[in-house]
């Protein structure tokens, strides 16, 4: 099977286990109803025909499908002796396009489009006098028309789940009245899963920290939360480094870097007050960079804006632009040059403005710098002129000493080794070498016998006649 199903059938697992907790939560106090009976179901029966059709019959890949699971939560409410009434159903549903899927060779499956999102929620409904609350999740998303829908069922309140481009889940209704509390039950994330998107968000991000700023608009709106769950995660960050601080109002807050230390005002300290100990010569540097940061992501804030509205201004001017070269009517041609002319003097305003406050953020950022070099130089207390000659002084007289002292304990040591051996030592290892040349010597023959032995045997030689010497007659004898 290809990726695409199992990324589906991880979203499907994910999204019910979630749901299930929270509806679970809900019973009594969001969901009306005392007794309560849990159905689950899916499309097997129909995925295996699909799997027949395409002539897919591995159970393997069958378990590497998703399913369509759903979960119904049937709320009841007790009556009279032993009888219960209906109070409402909550359905929390995945609807995957199946046919997709398996499909050999599949490219990423389409979107759920309106008709089969109308038709898997009537299928759902059980009982149109009784509320139903339904959430649907497709895995791959929806088409427009399909997020827009508005059912025409009576008692019916869709809700449509889809996983966010950039993590987490976009959760809405068709329907503006639908509560808040309601939309969350469906919503398969937790809270401190989203507080952990936002902080992963803010330390991608923090080089924009050095620069400018974020706000919380835009975090906001790129991760698809809300806001009181951003500005939370921004205020937990700010509080746990002490340089990052915090500005603005509620409802659009602006996190900024700054110095270490925090900015402590005096509650009487009005605007002039501030603007002349931002430039006094004498004065708190922490102070001053705090204030020089915080107006820089402002301006910086206000620069990133005009570059989107620029952006927009560029692309009308493309637009009429293409609008001259295709329309061939001379009058037309005139009112869209004057249109053109016109629009690029505003992006030419638009510029220098953007322009401007470039400059100024480029002169609030070099007194930055030149604060902060001022800061840390306070900081490290170095010693003074005096003080480092003084000690350069006191080091080299300690050199000069150790070295005498190492020069006197040579010399010592050289008349130690001098003095301790005597003349009756030195016979003794005199004799001592006398023995070793004797004990050599006395070594030497075992050393070539047992060399000769080493060698092969030598055939004995033949032996040699002689002849023997005559001896001389006796005299007697004869």
């Amino acid at each position: 099977m290809n990726e695409h199903a199992i990324n589906m059938l991880k979203v499907e697992s994910t999204y019910l286990s979630g749901v299930e907790t929270k509806l679970e939560t809900a019973k009594g106090k969001v969901l009306q109803g005392s007794v309560w009976k849990t159905a689950r179901q899916d499309d097997s029966d129909r995925l295996r025909a699909v799997m027949a059709t395409h002539r897919v019959y591995d159970r393997e890949k069958l378990a590497e499908l998703p399913h369509n699971r759903r979960i119904a939560m049937h709320g009841y409410r007790r009556t009279w002796w032993f009888g219960k009434r209906r109070t409402g159903i909550v359905w929390a549903s995945v609807l995957c396009p199946l046919d997709a899927l398996v499909a050999k060779g599949a490219s990423a499956p389409p979107p759920i489009d309106l008709p089969e999102l109308q038709d898997h929620v009537r299928k759902l409904v059980v009982d149109p006098s009784v509320e139903h609350v339904i959430g649907v999740c497709a895995p791959s998303g929806f088409t427009p028309a399909a997020r827009a829908a508005k059912l025409e069922l009576p008692n019916v309140t869709l809700v449509t789940i889809e996983p966010a481009p950039g993590g987490g889940w976009t959760v809405a209704s068709s329907r503006e009245e639908v509560p808040e509390h309601v939309l969350a039950m469906f919503d398969p994330e937790e809270a401190t899963d989203k507080l952990d998107r936002v902080r992963d968000e803010l330390e991608r991000r923090s080089a924009d920290l050095l620069t400018s700023g974020l706000s919380l608009s835009s975090v906001s709106s790129k991760l698809a939360l809300p806001k009181e769950t951003v500005a939370k995660a921004i205020r937990e960050l700010a509080a746990a480094d002490p340089e990052l601080h915090v500005t603005g109002k509620a409802e659009d807050l602006l996190l900024f870097r700054g110095a270490a230390v925090g900015r402590a005002e005096k509650p009487s300290m009005n605007v002039v007050d501030r603007i002349r100990q931002l430039f006094s010569k004498e004065g708190d540097e922490a102070e001053k960079i705090n204030l020089l940061a915080e107006r820089r992501a402002k301006l910086a804030q206000r620069r990133d804006s005009l570059y989107g509205d620029i952006a927009k201004l560029e692309a009308k001017e493309t637009d009429l632009l293409e609008q001259g070269r295709q329309n061939k009517s001379q009058i037309t041609r005139r009112r869209l040059a004057a249109q053109l002319g016109q629009l690029r003097k505003d992006i030419g305003r638009q510029n220098t403005t953007a322009n401007m406050l470039n400059q100024q953020i480029n002169i609030i950022s070099t007194d930055i710098h030149n604060l902060t070099l001022i800061q840390q130089g306070n900081m490290a207390q170095l010693p003074s002129s005096e003080e480092l000659t003084e000690n350069a002084v006191q080091a080299e007289e300690m050199l000069e000493t150790l070295q005498v002292d190492a020069e006197l304990v040579g010399n010592l040591e050289a008349g130690l080794s001098a003095v301790s051996t005597s003349e009756e030592e030195l016979a003794i290892l005199k004799e001592f070498e006398e023995a070793d040349a004797v004990k050599t010597k006395t070594d030497e023959p075992r050393i070539v016998r047992a060399e000769s032995a080493a060698e092969p045997p030598v055939a004995p030689a033949e032996p040699i006649e002689t002849a023997e010497p005559k001896r001389e007659a006796d005299p007697e004898a004869s």
